[in-house]
């Protein structure tokens, strides 16, 4: 893939959001300080750094598709209050392949999104 200024833009603002942001949003941060951005430029800029294992994308039902910067295996935990997403280790849903293998099946890839209230919304 080759460098451009404007994709290494888009890619930083997906680390540094340290989250599950949006194209939209992406695109809203930026063009505070980029006014020539586009917004199909991010579109097509996030969709190639996705393909090029830089980010991944994270689809939702019912949600726009977000994109983040954590590469490692895990899943998500979304908050029915505040909307929030928020990286599970894999290691916490790890039982169902186990108990799925003691019935003879092969679980090559899991991706479980749980929902429920975080902490903050809790208090």
């Amino acid at each position: 893939m080759k460098y451009s200024r404007q994709r290494e833009l888009i890619l930083n603002e997906v680390i540094d959001s340290k989250g599950h942001p949006t194209a939209d949003e992406v695109y809203d941060d930026l063009k505070k300080t980029n006014p020539s951005l586009s917004l199909g430029t991010v579109y097509r800029n996030l969709t190639q750094l996705g393909k090029n294992g830089m980010l991944k994308k994270v689809n939702i039902p019912g949600d726009p598709v977000r994109f983040e910067a954590n590469l490692t295996d895990h899943n998500h935990f979304i908050c029915e209050n505040c909307k929030k997403i928020i990286d599970i280790n894999k290691d916490t849903v790890k039982f169902s392949e186990k108990l799925l293998a003691g019935q003879g099946f092969k679980v090559k890839s899991s991706h479980v999104i749980l929902t429920g209230i975080c902490k903050e919304c809790q208090k």
